[in-house]
């Protein structure tokens, strides 16, 4: 009888609605993925080989598919909102048990874990306190509030060009305060091990075209640097330029050697010990033109503390420090699925691994399989709201049509009654 038929295809066509209703209501939901409902028709069982005169008894609901393609990309003012651009799910740990999402909108809670709306906390690889990343499993990720600690300099390195017409010092010998005894100097600070400040000057003495004597001395007192290869206080050695006006390396070698000295003066050293560092003076020039500094830099610096942090395409996350440095912090990592709509769909924007999802196989965004990460950025929901509203009218549609199969089949009946 067509109320069999007609029941079951009410049944589909308010369940269809249930899913498009659903769509709808989490057109705004970051991270979302819209539902579709699909169905499947039913038989009764047949008796030996009759096939071929079966009528249908209606139709079923056979599964809600998640379509698990791209929400479009937003960019936010949020440091921490993350938005996965390609395959993958971000790992969460709530109370111990893993759950995925895709829901990137993340905040930091009061112990420097980075949690979710629900405070489940994001998983990752951790980085040491050198910024080290340790990728051999997922860790829940921390942003550390404690400073960076100083690193003490050990390479300095100054380019000049040297007047290849300058004259000579009219004076000798060498005296960092008397200026007629040198053609050129600079300053550079650099830093101890515990983030202490001390000046370093670098003086060049012309002796002829092609040659110049370097020194060095350190503090505003110019007390002579030493452990020199020269032996001399102060006398870092001979710093030589071809026909060209290029450096030439001395002692002749493939690259141009640095030179090494030490700091003297302990007590000027906060450290408390004397702190050996190497001169480069490599790309300095001797061309026709004004003496002068063109760049200098030290890779020493002080202690700082954390002023901001960023996320990479990787997934790596970049703490930057008053004092101008970065360092890594942890990485996100993504997880995926062989079947993603095996996934068991938990609320809340969460899925559970299940036997039909296969394992999660967890790895660093841009791996194989395996998204990148736009951070500073969500990703919507990837409701189409223009077919959704067209999918509600032809669902509407379907429930009215198996509701007049019900009423032509109360009409014949009456029509029987009738006779």
């Amino acid at each position: 009888m067509g109320y069999q038929q007609g029941l079951s295809g009410l049944s589909g066509a308010s369940n269809d609605l249930d899913v498009i209703g659903n769509n709808i209501a989490n057109a705004n939901t970051v991270g979302f993925k819209q539902g579709q409902a699909q169905f499947a028709d039913m038989y009764a069982n047949s008796v030996a080989t009759a096939v071929n005169n079966q009528i249908g008894i209606g139709s079923q609901m056979s599964e809600v598919q998640q379509q698990f393609g791209q929400g479009t990309i937003t960019t936010t003012s949020q440091a921490l909102d993350v938005a996965i651009n390609g395959n993958g799910f971000f790992q969460m740990s709530s109370n111990g048990a893993n759950v995925y999402s895709r829901n990137g909108v993340f905040n930091l809670a009061a112990n420097g874990t980075i949690v979710n709306a629900a405070g489940q906390t994001l998983m990752g690889y951790a980085a040491n306190s050198q910024g080290v990343i340790n990728s051999s499993s997922t860790v829940p990720l921390v942003v550390p509030n404690s400073n960076l600690p100083p690193a003490a300099t050990k390479n300095v390195s100054f380019q000049f060009n040297l007047n290849s017409q300058a004259a000579l010092p009219t004076q000798t010998p060498f005296d960092p305060t008397n200026a007629n005894t040198y053609s050129a100097t600079s300053q550079i600070n650099v830093n101890d091990s515990l983030g202490g400040t001390h000046a370093v000057n670098v003086f060049f003495v012309k002796q002829a075209t092609g040659s110049w004597e370097a020194f060095a001395t350190s503090g505003t007192a110019n007390t002579p640097v030493t452990g020199t290869s020269t032996g001399t206080p102060g006398d870092l050695g001979l710093v030589s330029f071809d026909q060209s006006g290029n450096l030439i390396p001395t002692p002749p070698a493939t690259a141009i050697t640095p030179f090494s000295f030490s700091i003297p003066d302990a007590a000027s050293n906060t450290a408390g010990a004397v702190q050996t560092m190497s001169m480069s003076f490599a790309g300095t020039t001797q061309f026709g033109a004004t003496t002068g500094l063109v760049s200098s830099s030290q890779d020493g610096y002080t202690s700082s503390e954390l002023a901001g942090f960023s996320v990479g395409t990787d997934g790596t996350l970049t703490g930057t420090y008053t004092n101008g440095k970065t360092q890594s912090l942890g990485q996100i990592a993504l997880a995926t699925f062989a079947n993603q709509n095996g996934l068991q769909d938990l609320g809340g924007n969460n899925y559970q691994q299940t036997a039909a999802s296969g394992l999660a196989q967890v790895s660093v965004p841009g791996s194989t399989n395996h998204g990148s990460l736009q951070g500073g950025a969500v990703e919507n929901s990837n409701v189409d709201l223009t077919s959704s509203l067209v999918d509600l009218i032809t669902a509407q549609r379907n429930y009215q049509a198996n509701a007049q199969t019900i009423k032509t089949q109360q009409t014949v009946d009456q029509t029987l009654i009738n006779l």
